[in-house]
This record gives structure tokens, C-alpha cells and sequence, in this order.
């Protein structure tokens, strides 16, 4: 099994989070080592029960981190390459491993190769991003932009980093990513790259880009969607289709990430919170929390500029100066990441439904002779759920087993965990 069939992520986007400023140092400034201000929070994601530091952009940027200016250096808001290094030495001394994030689809109007390197439209004005006038998108048919992300991510891997992640993945040409892909893993066959994709074929990405992994948007809409509109059936039909991608590869699966209201504003009732986690934790795929979800975190993005604030807030210096309203879901974060640490079969587990209803759903979660039991209400009365056999025991949730052990009662928006009887 592959290392990263082990890895639950925390990710953060170390602009926002370390409180930096929202444009550029001038060149002459001296850099802030704000990346130092990380180290605390090793001990907290270990704590919590991760394993990974998905880091959100560290590079030389104008503004947000994603109009990258120079790939081979560290944002100066940040500090220096030593700063990086250091942190990622610093994970690895807590079996952490570090996940970067590379924005090679396009780059920012200051990027100094942008001349040679920039795709044109036929007219001859350079193709930009999604209409952001200031992201200039790269020619990835050109050998430059191949040969010069090749030594960015070869770069940055012989510095200790463990992966990835491929920002708008879905947005550059998949024989342009198998070339990639094939010559880093040339020198790092280890590593581990997943890609952005929001839509589209999922499974191209692994079979005919050479990603590892690709983001599980149809999860995460689902998810929530089914939870706001009392629909377990929307669920039902995304988990079929999660099924059908695990037979090929482990999505990189999550309820919450830096581009997305956070789920706590998402849902209409936050008592489903609960239920989005469990599925998070019992469906399979490689998780990630983003950092703050774990405690509640409120934040709607806006389609505005600075309309990622509220999503991004500044941290404070220490763990221990978070507010304490967060703790009761921060500690079920613990005990069902502790769940699935003690379950890595989880990894490439296959969902079957097996009693559903607009507002209740029972799946298992099997691979291989390992199975587990989930049972989800949102209705506002008791409940009941059939278990497939006698032999289980409550693991997790606020619902009880009836004496034969084969069916639950479920309070009013009720969950469960089940696992087998030794």
C-alpha cells in the first residue's frame, strides 16, 4: 500500500493563516518568516489525528498566492527557502508529511518568462484564467513549460516535500500532465500528485494524465446538498459513482477546502455537521480537513474581490488561543479520525446501500473480510435502522442497538457507527 493510502491531510492556506499582507513585499523588503509561525500547529493536526500538512501556495505571488511570479521562491510574507525547508524537517519529525501546491496552469502578469511562455488566442491576445485578467494562462503545448514545471515539482521534492497538489488541473492538457508526471517520477517515483478537477471524466486524470489522485467534487456536493434537501438519494447515486472511481484509484475526498463556503454556513441545520463528517470518515479516499472546519469554522465565499476572506481568516499564533466553542466537534474530528486510522482498509472501501429513504440512509463500507455499518437520520422524530446480522456493536454516534443487536434506534437527526462483534 502506497504511503499516502495512510494519509489524512489538514490544509491550510498559509497566506491567510498566518495573517500576511494581501499584496507582494517590495523587493527591497526583508522577508517575514511567517512560516515559522506553523511549527505549533504540527503538534495540533497530530493531535487531531493527521498525518499531512496540505499546504495551500507558498511561492512568489503578486497578491492571493495563486498569480505565482517565481516557483523557486518562497513568498517573502512567508520568509525563505530555509523557512520552508525547516517546517517541512520539523513535520517529518512528527511523521508528517508536507504537500505543496503548484499553480502551473497559469502564472501572474509579473512573471518574468511570461513573453515566451504564454498562450495565445488566435486574435493574439494572451489567454487568461476564467476571465481573471491578471492570470495569464501558460502554452502547454510549448517544451519550455514542460521542461520548467518538470524542475519546479523535481525542485521542491528533493527538498523533502512528499507531493503535489495541481492547481486547475482541469484546466491543462492531459498529455501535457503524463509528460510531467512520467519524468518526475523518473527521480521521485514515491511521491504523490493530485490534481484539482472539479468536473469532468475523474478517471482520465489518473489513466491518461498519470495524477495519483484527482479533488471529489461529486462527493462533496453531494453531501451536503443531500443534507439541506432531506434527499439521502442524491447520496446514494454520488456514492455509486464514487464506487465505480475507487476501482481505478483513491479520490482525494473532503466536505471543506479554501475554495468553498465552509460547511458549518453551507448546511441549514448544523447539527448535520456530524453527519458530513462520518461520511467524510467512513467512505473511502484519501480525506483532508481544512483547517478550521474541525472547530466549527463559519465563512461564505463571495464572487467579489476579497470575497475569500471570510473562508481564509488569519489563525491565532497558537492553538491554544482558539475560541472553545469549537471543542465538541473538534474532539469528534479525533475520535472518528481515530476511527479511521484504526480502519485503513477505509481506503478503497465500497459503499452499498442498504435501506434508504429521503431522510434515512444504512450503508456498509466494505474491501476485502473488513466491513462496517453507518446509519444516518435527519428526520425530527425516532428512528429506527436494520443492521445486516446480529453481530454488531455500537462504535460511534448517539443511537443505541436494540437487545438482538440487529437494528438501531435512532434519535431525532441520529447517526451511527456499527462494527462487527470479535
Amino acid at each position: 500500500m502506497h504511503w499516502s493510502e495512510h494519509a489524512i491531510w489538514w490544509h491550510i492556506h498559509p497566506l491567510s493563516f498566518t495573517g500576511a499582507e494581501r499584496e507582494a513585499l517590495p523587493p527591497t523588503a526583508t522577508p517575514v518568516p511567517r512560516l515559522t509561525r506553523l511549527t505549533p500547529w504540527l503538534d495540533y493536526l497530530v493531535d487531531l489525528g493527521c498525518n499531512g500538512l496540505a499546504l495551500g501556495p507558498v511561492f512568489a505571488s503578486e497578491t492571493h498566492g495563486y498569480d505565482t511570479v517565481d516557483h523557486f521562491r518562497v513568498d517573502s510574507r512567508l520568509g525563505e527557502e530555509a523557512d520552508l525547508v525547516n517546517l517541512v524537517e520539523q513535520a517529518r519529525a512528527r511523521g508528517v508529511r508536507v504537500l505543496l501546491d503548484g499553480v502551473f496552469h497559469h502564472v501572474g502578469r509579473g512573471f518574468p518568462a511570461l513573453p515566451d511562455l504564454a498562450a495565445h488566442n488566435p486574435d493574439g491576445s494572451e489567454r487568461v484564467f476564467e476571465g481573471h485578467k491578471h492570470l495569464v494562462a501558460l502554452n502547454h503545448t510549448s517544451p519550455q513549460v514542460t521542461d520548467y514545471v518538470t524542475r519546479v515539482l523535481i525542485h521542491w521534492l528533493d527538498r523533502g516535500i512528499a507531493g503535489w497538489r495541481l492547481d486547475a488541473a482541469y484546466a491543462v492538457p492531459l498529455p501535457f500532465w503524463r509528460t510531467v508526471t512520467a519524468r518526475v517520477r523518473d527521480r521521485h517515483p514515491d511521491a504523490w500528485l493530485t490534481g484539482e478537477v472539479i468536473h469532468g471524466d475523474y478517471t482520465g486524470y489518473v489513466t491518461e494524465g498519470g495524477l495519483d489522485s484527482v479533488t471529489q467534487y461529486e462527493l462533496w456536493k453531494a453531501i451536503w446538498s443531500a443534507l439541506n434537501d432531506h434527499n439521502f438519494h442524491e447520496l446514494a447515486w454520488a456514492l455509486t459513482r464514487h464506487n465505480a472511481l475507487l476501482d481505478t484509484f483513491a479520490p482525494q475526498t473532503f466536505v471543506g477546502n479554501h475554495d468553498v463556503t465552509r460547511l458549518a454556513s453551507r448546511l441549514d441545520d448544523t447539527r448535520h455537521l456530524e453527519h458530513a463528517l462520518v461520511m467524510l470518515l467512513t467512505t473511502g479516499g484519501i480525506p483532508s480537513i481544512y483547517a478550521g472546519d474541525e472547530q466549527a469554522f463559519r465563512g461564505i465565499k463571495e464572487d467579489r474581490e476579497g470575497g475569500d476572506d471570510e473562508i481564509r481568516p488569519p489563525f491565532p499564533q497558537h492553538p491554544a488561543h482558539l475560541a472553545p466553542h469549537g471543542e465538541n466537534y473538534h474532539r469528534l474530528h479525533q475520535h472518528l479520525i481515530g476511527l479511521r486510522r484504526r480502519n485503513p482498509w477505509l481506503v478503497r472501501a465500497h459503499t452499498t446501500v442498504k435501506s434508504l429513504t429521503n431522510e434515512t440512509l444504512t450503508y456498509t463500507a466494505t474491501h476485502a473480510n473488513h466491513h462496517l455499518t453507518v446509519a444516518l437520520s435527519l428526520a425530527d422524530h425516532p428512528t429506527r435502522a436494520a443492521l445486516p446480522g446480529p453481530n454488531w456493536q455500537l462504535t460511534a454516534g448517539n443511537a443505541t442497538l436494540t437487545e438482538t443487536n440487529a437494528e438501531a434506534e435512532l434519535p431525532p437527526h441520529g447517526w451511527l457507527i456499527a462494527t462487527p462483534r470479535d
